[in-house]
């Protein structure tokens, strides 16, 4: 099959967490754009979800192979733990600058 054809992975989560109860992921906003470390986390991310990994150490090991810079250090040494750190470090960001500036940036 080819990717124009696979549904949208992240679509499909985002449908799966609405479906188990979660509607405000309908209308997501950000307090701020991403950074372009953020934005290429996030491309890569989706890619890699796109070829069916969902694991951290899987997802962790396809950024480091593609040489995926983290957000934090500039550095491709990704593993499972660091992949956690970074992810929960842009959303406590991300979530202090909604309640800073508000929807939309």
């Amino acid at each position: 099959m080819s990717s124009n054809n696979r549904p949208d992975a992240f679509k499909e989560m985002m449908q799966a967490a609405r479906a188990a109860g979660r509607p405000e992921l309908a209308h997501q906003g950000r307090g701020r754009p991403l950074t372009e470390a953020e934005d290429a986390l996030a491309d890569a991310l989706m890619a890699i979800y796109d070829e069916g990994k969902t694991g951290e150490a899987d997802l962790a090991e396809a950024l480091a192979a593609r040489k995926v810079a983290r957000p934090s250090t500039g550095k491709p040494d990704w593993t499972a733990e660091t992949l956690a750190a970074e992810l929960k470090a842009i959303n406590a960001d991300l979530d202090a600058a909604y309640q800073e500036h508000g929807f939309g940036a």
